[in-house]
């Protein structure tokens, strides 16, 4: 699979401002999230690894108790890339806001 090419800082920016319940920079996106319960919060990672894995573009998924945090980057391209952006879209898909 061909390396995405990396977004620049005013590309992540701009992107964020789609992307509300994100926060970031050019060297990852981040999101939290709180479920109601640990069974909720550990379906809600098998829901994202799903849609991560369809991506070929796998997440940094820490679980606490109830709630997960998240970080994407494309490692192999330095950085934030579309294929993110594309991910943390489909994300918002699944998870409450």
């Amino acid at each position: 699979m061909p390396r995405p090419p990396r977004l620049s800082p005013a590309e992540v920016t701009e992107a964020l401002t789609h992307l509300p319940l994100w926060s970031g920079d050019g060297e990852g996106l981040r999101r939290s999230v709180d479920l109601p319960s640990f069974a909720d919060a550990v379906a809600a990672i098998v829901r994202i690894g799903f849609a991560a894995e369809a991506l070929d573009h796998h997440p940094d998924v820490d679980l606490r108790w109830r709630t997960l945090h998240l970080t994407l980057v494309s490692h192999s391209a330095g950085g934030v890339s579309e294929l993110d952006l594309d991910l943390a879209r489909r994300i918002d898909a699944l998870l409450p806001g």
